[in-house]
């Protein structure tokens, strides 16, 4: 059945997400703070986070900020970063490929790597429904905005959210999402997230900064494409 997106489904996403969005503040409360400490203003901040929607790529932008702006090394840092949406988009083209352009663009553009989370295991479990993707990245972005709002306006937060396992919420729900069907994971699932973890370790220690996503993601991806045909070599 095609995808489709209404308010119903909307809202529902929304719902869904509001509870994990609320370690979300936690962290756009500590960019704000950086960003004054960096020497944006209030304005340059709220727009980067209103605009972006990028937490981790907005923190290392801030690492490279100043006087002058290194552009090309800060487009770097940020692919590097967000290279993970190339592959989060097409493993949702299936799903969204029915969708009006204006719609399925709309829920790309709120993607986040916990909505999308959410959204995938929606699709295998045959919704047709999208509200999580879109429902869920508003939930996630008022509460980015909301986060950098405050930081702003009380200059002191947290500045360390690893200090109190805030760091690994994200991902905890990320890997919870992908493993809670009703399928227990395979080899054809766990092998390809064993690879893309080694390889990313590898580049993290070995290769400049940030590489490690991308690495990660390309070897993930081609150990997933070589193993059906190594099973299919297996069966003949």
């Amino acid at each position: 059945m095609s995808a489709k997106l209404d308010a119903k489904g909307t809202l529902w996403g929304f719902k869904r997400m509001a509870p994990l969005s609320l370690f979300v503040v936690a962290f756009g409360l500590a960019f704000g703070v950086a960003a004054i400490q960096h020497g944006l203003s209030s304005w340059e901040t709220l727009l980067m986070s209103s605009l972006v929607f990028a937490g981790t790529a907005q923190f290392a932008a801030l690492e490279l900020w100043g006087p002058t702006i290194p552009l090309t090394a800060l487009i770097a840092t940020t692919f590097a970063i967000n290279a993970r949406h190339l592959l989060m988009g097409a493993s949702l083209y299936p799903w969204l490929r029915h969708l009006p352009s204006g719609q399925r663009y709309a829920c790309l553009g709120m993607m986040s790597d916990s909505n999308w989370a959410m959204a995938a295991a929606d699709h295998q479990r045959g919704e047709t429904n999208v509200g999580a993707l879109f429902g869920g990245g508003i939930a996630l972005w008022l509460s980015w905005v909301l986060g950098t709002l405050l930081g702003v306006a009380f200059g002191s937060g947290i500045s360390q959210p690893e200090r109190f396992g805030l760091d690994v919420i994200m991902g905890c729900f990320l890997l919870s999402m992908l493993v809670g069907g009703k399928n227990k994971p395979s080899l054809t699932m766990l092998l390809p997230w064993g690879v893309a973890g080694v390889a990313a370790l590898l580049a993290l220690y070995y290769l400049p900064p940030n590489a490690h996503v991308i690495v990660g993601a390309l070897a993930g991806g081609l150990a997933g494409m070589l193993l059906p045909q190594a099973n299919q070599q297996k069966g003949q």
